[in-house]
């Protein structure tokens, strides 16, 4: 249960860090949304394609990022089993 959590405040950490660049960064924001709408209208496939790599890459950013966040806990809770064990003797 805290593995799925764990995933979802990466998530939102993401999220958090995309809106705060956007307030921080005004002009640059507008400079891609317009970038995107003028490739919409023009260019439609390769919108299409530009969105679809970057939902691909977003999603396996965060595949990435819950297998590493599981594998750090284990190794943590391994770590730090194996220092009770070392105190115990």
């Amino acid at each position: 249960m805290s593995d799925d959590r764990e995933g979802c405040v990466d998530f939102s950490r993401l999220t958090d860090s995309i809106v705060a660049f956007v307030q921080n960064n005004p002009i640059i924001a507008i400079i891609l949304a317009l970038g995107l709408l003028f490739f919409m209208y023009r260019k439609p496939k390769f919108f299409f394609g530009l969105l679809g790599l970057g939902l691909l890459l977003a999603g396996l950013l965060y595949v990435i990022m819950t297998m590493a966040g599981s594998g750090s806990e284990k190794k943590n809770a391994l770590t730090h089993e194996q220092e009770q064990s070392d105190g115990n003797q």
